[in-house]
């Protein structure tokens, strides 16, 4: 299996890059109180941080709210994860914990306000895994529902075949590929751009990795993906 970004991409976003991490022979079955601590850690300094700043106008927004006009989506109808995590975290609304996995990635992704997603691979029958452009076979089921939904010609998405597993990019994840107290063969992608954030991309990367790891005890691969070199095989 292969993790690919559509070289095309890069002709409107030339200085994208994916931090990647790919855990195989997780246990996501039991709640780890340390990593419930580091949520909650996460979750206060963030609340901190952003009394008296807008989110949409921090630094570590602006970049992704470009993006998203180059690629013609209206970052305030549709906020990238992180700004949107950040938002309702600013708005003192805190976030429910989900499972242990996916606490983990919102802990490390709040710490480092990076967008930080985590896609079951087992859900992908050894399908390769994409960053790419729409086309018209492609199909959305939004998380929580039951009925699928076309998506938009030429829209920026994560996919696999034609299931589309997040929409606008780094807007909103699919029901299929969610991560569950089952899924023990996971993929990380951190989005970010060259010269801009990639070194923290770096950071929350290895970090993650090395939580991961820790928890977890799990076998770990981790990569970058860019416009010089733009799949990793796992």
């Amino acid at each position: 299996m292969k993790f690919i970004i559509e070289d095309r991409v890069f002709k409107t976003l030339n200085d994208m890059c994916v931090a990647v991490i790919i855990a195989k022979g997780i246990n996501n079955q039991n709640k780890i109180n340390d990593i419930s601590t580091m949520l909650k850690e996460s979750i206060s300094n963030a609340e901190k941080e952003f009394e008296n700043i807008k989110v949409k106008e921090s630094e570590y927004i602006k970049c992704y709210r470009d993006a998203f006009q180059k690629l013609n989506i209206n970052p305030n109808k549709f906020m990238c994860s992180i700004e949107a995590l950040l938002t309702r975290i600013s708005k003192k609304k805190g976030m429910p914990e989900i499972n242990s996995v996916v606490d983990l990635v919102n802990a490390v992704s709040i710490k480092y306000k990076l967008p930080m997603g985590a896609h079951d691979l087992d859900s992908m029958n050894n399908e390769d895994f994409y960053i790419r452009y729409s086309v018209d076979a492609d199909t959305f089921l939004p998380f929580g529902e039951t009925e699928t939904e076309k998506v938009d010609n030429n829209e920026l998405v994560y996919a696999v075949a034609h299931d589309i597993r997040t929409r606008r990019w780094i807007w909103r994840q699919s029901e299929y590929g969610k991560i569950t107290e089952n899924s023990s063969n996971i993929i990380f992608p951190i989005d970010a751009f060259i010269g801009i954030n990639d070194g923290k991309a770096i950071k929350a990367r290895d970090e993650l990795a090395e939580l991961l790891s820790k928890f977890f005890n799990c076998d770990i691969k981790t990569g970058i993906i860019d416009s010089e070199n733009n799949y990793i095989e796992f």
